[in-house]
């Protein structure tokens, strides 16, 4: 319902918007053509924008873990962010995809949206824990797979402090399957 309700604000503030401006610069036509222009410069960031992010986004997807180069690739989200803001029809929008293309924008922008990605991560991960975290050892079922994740993010950190990280070991178990000889049937008559 709040939702709702700020879209619908938003869109009566743009109309006046519109219709202010378009009576200060003496035609809401000049509008207009501004919003066809600025539809086409932001489908263009948009599109720029989007060629860098979505390798890492496939790779985020793969291996489910951020790329090492998506963090300083916050900058085409932002861009893309302001791309879109653009392409819709608004002044207000358009002030603040501006905004949001000013490079000192853009890195406050970028830090906190990392911060709460971490923080959504950490919640995540707590709430699968279900506090599990302060049995007797080997009581939880999910600490092997803590370990090995911790030490990925310290691979991928850099801060390889605990022996060279080879990424060509692949840790499991052995069997040895017998297949079965293959057989021919008969047609049955």
């Amino acid at each position: 319902m709040g939702l709702i309700f700020f879209i619908l604000v938003t869109i009566i503030t743009e109309i006046f918007i519109w219709i202010f401006v378009g009576k200060l610069v003496g035609s809401g036509w000049y509008v207009f053509f501004w919003f066809v222009a600025a539809f086409f410069i932001g489908l263009n960031l948009l599109r720029r924008s989007t060629t860098h992010i979505m390798p890492q986004m496939q790779q985020m997807q793969m291996t489910g873990q951020m790329a090492g180069d998506m963090q300083s690739s916050g900058k085409y989200m932002v861009r893309a962010i302001a791309g879109f803001l653009l392409m819709l029809p608004g002044l207000l929008t358009d002030v603040i995809a501006v905004l949001l293309l000013i490079p000192a924008v853009q890195n406050v922008f970028k830090n906190t949206a990392m911060k709460i990605m971490q923080q959504r991560q950490q919640a995540m991960m707590n709430k699968m824990m279900g506090g599990m975290g302060g049995g007797a050892a080997g009581a939880n079922p999910f600490a092997d797979l803590m370990r090995q994740m911790e030490e990925m993010q310290r691979g991928q950190t850099g801060g390889q402090q605990y022996g060279r990280h080879d990424s060509s070991i692949i840790d499991g178990e052995a069997r040895e399957v017998k297949e079965e000889p293959k057989r021919i049937n008969a047609p049955k008559e």
